[in-house]
């Protein structure tokens, strides 16, 4: 999990803009996409096929 500290001074508004780009840059955002829906183990080997044969 991504650690933002409040710098002296700053806005609340910018504190959230560097934690959203650090969450970004962790690829945590894409991690939670990825597992929102449960994908069986057949159908993820056949869209790895997929994406080689293209």
């Amino acid at each position: 999990m991504p650690a933002v500290e409040r710098r002296e001074g700053e806005d609340l508004d910018s504190l959230i803009k560097r934690f959203k780009k650090e969450c970004e840059r962790e690829g945590i955002l894409s991690e939670i996409k990825k597992r929102e829906f449960y994908v069986p183990p057949s159908v993820e080997r056949r869209k790895k096929k997929a994406k080689k044969r293209r």
